[in-house]
Formats: structure tokens, sequence, C-alpha cells
């Protein structure tokens, strides 16, 4: 049998302790979300999620800066987090208020037009809209992960053009997203301990890929 080499071993060790630590930093920062979606019923509380979601979302950025850094080896999980909390919270946070603004107005508009005539034509669109913005919305907290200086407005409209692009990533991310939503609904447990960060790291790669060209633009222009 061969045996395991010591740098194996060691990226081995590091990806798990990264996976590990940004689980529990990613439970302290959407504690609100976590603790409505447990303790209340979401058909009555949806507002309330909502805003829990929006406030959630640097607790993400957070986390794809630390999968940022520990890729290029810069820092560990735990400052790394810190360091992305603190330099992208306000337009994460932003990300997170237009995305579940978004998806509040065309869920709404769904159930009120579902019944109508016109709802056979604007149904569909608004579906694949819905489908999208949360789509759009974690390229987006990638996208000021990775350049917490840009713009807003430039983040956002990258985001999309690339995210619709793109389609084939964006949608991978948003079935392993569906797939999490899933077993927390089954075993939080599991998916607070254990799926949650590999599922936003999963999130991240196929986002970070979707973003390559305006990120190496970005680089070059430093």
């Amino acid at each position: 049998m061969r045996r395991i080499s010591f740098e194996t071993f060691y990226t081995t060790f590091g990806l798990v302790y990264l996976m590990l630590v940004t689980n529990l930093l990613l439970v302290g920062a959407a504690a609100p979300l976590l603790a409505l979606a447990v303790t209340t019923d979401p058909a009555r509380s949806w507002p309330l999620l909502a805003v829990a979601a929006a406030a959630a979302a640097p607790g993400g950025a957070a986390a794809f800066r630390a999968f940022s850094e520990h890729s290029r080896g810069a820092a560990g999980p735990v400052l790394a987090f810190a360091r992305g909390y603190r330099d992208c919270w306000r337009h994460a946070l932003a990300v997170g208020v237009l995305t579940a603004a978004a998806l509040t107005v065309l869920l709404v508009d769904v159930r009120a037009l579902a019944a109508s005539t016109a709802g056979a034509l604007v149904v569909p669109l608004l579906a694949v809209l819905c489908v999208l913005a949360p789509g759009v919305g974690a390229v987006s907290l990638v996208a000021v992960a990775e350049a917490p200086q840009a713009r807003l407005r430039d983040v956002l409209r990258a985001s999309a053009y690339l995210a619709v692009r793109r389609w084939y990533l964006t949608a991978a991310s948003l079935v392993a997203g569906g797939v999490q939503s899933a077993l927390f609904t089954q075993a939080p447990a599991l998916a607070l301990g254990v799926t949650a960060a590999p599922v936003l790291y999963v999130a991240w790669a196929n986002s970070r890929y979707t973003l390559r060209p305006v990120l190496a633009v970005a680089d070059t222009t430093e």
C-alpha cells in the first residue's frame, strides 16, 4: 500500500479544518435566520425570514473570503472570515436586501397572478426570475468578497450578465443550495455542522470561475 505523503495529509487536514471552522462561524453569523427557520412556520413568518436572510448575507461573503484566502494560503479561516466581514458587510448587506426584496416581490406576483388569465404567460417568466435572483445574489456576494473595493452597481451588473452567460455554473450552485435546504429540513444538525460550508464552497468555486473575466481585469488594473 502506498503511504500518504505529508503534503497530502496537511492539505486534507487544512481543508477539513477550514470547513468545520467556517461552519461554526456561519452558524454564528446567521443565528437569527436559523432560529426563525427552526422555531417558526415559514408560511407565516416569511417577512421576518426575508429580513433575516438579508442580514445573513455578510456572513456568506465572509465565508467566501475565507475560501479565497485559503486557496492562496494567505490566512487562517477565523482571521479571513473576520476580515471578510469587516471589508464586505456593507455591500454584502445591500446584495442581501436587494435579493430578498426581489424574491419577495416576484413570489407575491406569482401568487397573485397564478389564477388569472394573464398568469399563463407571465408566471413562467416570473418563475425564471425567481430562480435567477438567488443565483445572481450568490455570484454578487462572491464578487464582493473578491473585490470589496468595487462599486456595487458594477458588481451587480457584471454578476447578472455573467450569471446568465454561464448559466450552467449558476444552476449547479442553485442545485447544491436546494439540496442543502432539503437536508436542513430533515437533519438540521448535519446541515449546519457538516454540509453548510462545503455547499458554499461549491457556490464559491462556481461563481469565482463565472467571474473570471472581470476578476482578471481587476487584477491587471491594480
